[in-house]
């Protein structure tokens, strides 16, 4: 049976010592593999969330039945779930393959087809008002990720040894999810201000000497009106690059995507320039049966 509890309110409900000692062996498995910590604090997340859901029940006590309905009892984005189910395939084929269990529940969970693109870019009218209303840092913070397309997590990370220059200009090497990195050409502009910065990290703090993402996250929501947050920033950039040239392909190694279809979530596409589409495959239709005619 699903535990009758409050699942919304299961995030401050304890769990066992059982679950608490697997987790973190869960998490120091996962770094021993190279995991970044970006990745195990998702992955440890999404289980701690399952443990506080069943505990007292212990986690090679559950059922790959009892798994997923109780999934299927949560309104997730497809995204989200795309998520919790990878990091719940994670921690039971660790069990697994650890002799922890001798089953594994999270075979039973389903495949989730990826969402529908859902682009929501930051309006102009926002973008201005963040910048008006940010501090010197807040503000490099928020051209960072409308103006060169880093997440929250790139930007906090961001440290002076990832300057480099070459015969075109100044570039950052932006250290990305799942501890890739990527290389980001600098506006001029930004790259000065990163420079006058001198040595280490761009924007100091208590974690490993940086800001959490978390934090970085919080200040640039606190600027921006609304609903809106830096992730939307990143939006923007996507959606104006892509429509200088519509290389969907730059444009995915620009952002760090592994795939070019999480790329196309990014990108809106503006009406008038669908529009402009129509208009132009109705001349080449109309020129061809000219063409025929004569």
């Amino acid at each position: 049976m699903i535990p009758e509890r409050d699942i919304a309110l299961s995030v401050t409900n304890p769990f066992s010592p059982e679950w608490a000692v697997v987790i973190d062996m869960f998490a120091t498995a996962l770094r021993a593999a190279g995991q970044p910590d970006s990745t195990i604090k998702t992955r440890t997340a999404h289980t701690k969330r399952l443990a506080r859901v069943f505990s007292p029940t212990g986690p090679w006590e559950i059922t790959g039945e009892q798994l997923v309905t109780w999934a299927g009892t949560q309104r997730w984005a497809a995204e989200t779930r795309r998520s919790y189910y990878a990091s719940f395939r994670k921690f039971y084929g660790w069990g697994f393959g650890s002799g922890r269990t001798s089953a594994n529940p999270a075979l039973t969970l389903p495949s989730v087809q990826p969402g529908q693109p859902c682009p929501r870019p930051t309006p102009d009218r926002v973008y201005r008002e963040a910048l008006l209303a940010a501090g010197r840092r807040e503000r490099l913070m928020v051209r960072l990720a409308e103006e060169q397309g880093m997440r929250r997590g790139e930007v906090a990370v961001s440290h002076a040894d990832d300057l480099i220059e070459d015969l075109a200009g100044w570039s950052l090497i932006v250290h990305g999810k799942g501890g890739k990195t990527r290389i980001v050409p600098l506006l001029d502009t930004i790259a000065a201000e990163l420079l006058a910065l001198g040595p280490g990290y761009f924007f100091p703090g208590r974690v490993n000497g940086h800001l959490s993402a978390e934090y970085v996250g919080k200040l640039i929501a606190r600027i921006m009106p609304g609903t809106w947050t830096m992730h939307s920033l990143r939006h923007r950039f996507a959606s104006k690059a892509y429509a200088v040239d519509r290389d969907l392909f730059t444009l995915q190694e620009l952002l760090g995507h592994a795939n070019p279809n999480t790329t196309r979530v990014y990108v809106h596409v503006a009406d008038d320039t669908r529009r402009a589409l129509v208009h132009a495959a109705a001349g080449v239709r109309q020129r061809a049966q000219l063409a025929t005619v004569a």
